[in-house]
């Protein structure tokens, strides 16, 4: 603790915003890890397949029913907005799946991007300290009124501000830029299966509106 806490106060001034932006990114990865894994995700291909059979089976409200087992899922709260116009004609149930898709997809994919940003901003500011930690060791050596010893410590300081900021910048970023590739992953896959499974549902409810016509 003595040697983190040495090499926080050698960074200067500059380490707090930098600390304020490793805060705030491990504030979103987790709350995004939360919801991305456990909230709006779901094993798309069994869900589907139940689905499939209970619109095949003609049995629509035990597929809602379905649906609303996992409220906070991202695939059921489309597929459940398809399945209320399944008796509708073509274009309420595409229409209904595209606004609940549009509804979902900022849900999920909000605050992702801005892991990078965090990662950029502490990068840049890392950088500025190193900037300022220099100009502070140039002064001092190019000060003929400061004594030697002191001189010497000043120029040690701005080098330690330069080089500590620079690598706590780095210590914020690369954990943010990995966190945003996993997360982004995650985002796009719960994406994919909306895509892929709404069409798919599409096709099952109107093959069931024309196989009913065809009965009656």
């Amino acid at each position: 603790m003595d040697v983190i806490a040495t090499f926080y106060k050698q960074g200067g001034a500059w380490m707090h915003p930098i600390l304020a932006m490793s805060i705030i990114g491990l504030g979103i990865m987790i709350e995004r890890f939360i919801f991305l894994y456990f909230k709006y995700n779901i094993n798309a291909s069994a869900f589907m397949a139940q689905i499939q059979k209970l619109v095949m089976a003609n049995n629509i409200d035990r597929a809602i029913k379905l649906c609303s087992a996992a409220p906070s899922a991202a695939l059921p709260r489309v597929i459940k907005a398809g399945l209320m116009r399944a008796n509708k004609g073509p274009d309420e149930i595409q229409n209904a799946v595209e606004e609940a898709t549009l509804e979902i997809v900022p849900i999920v994919t909000k605050r992702t991007t801005v892991l990078q940003q965090i990662a950029n901003i502490a990068t840049l500011l890392g950088l500025l300290g190193t900037i300022l930690g220099l100009i502070a060791a140039f002064d001092a050596l190019k000060n003929p009124n400061i004594p030697a010893d002191q001189r010497q410590s000043m120029l040690a300081g701005g080098i330690a501000m330069a080089m500590n900021t620079t690598a706590f910048g780095l210590i914020v970023a690369i954990p943010c830029l990995i966190a945003q590739v996993f997360l982004t992953s995650v985002t796009k896959k719960i994406i994919d299966e909306i895509d892929q499974y709404s069409v798919r549902l599409e096709n099952l409810l109107v093959s069931r509106l024309h196989g009913n016509a065809g009965e009656n």
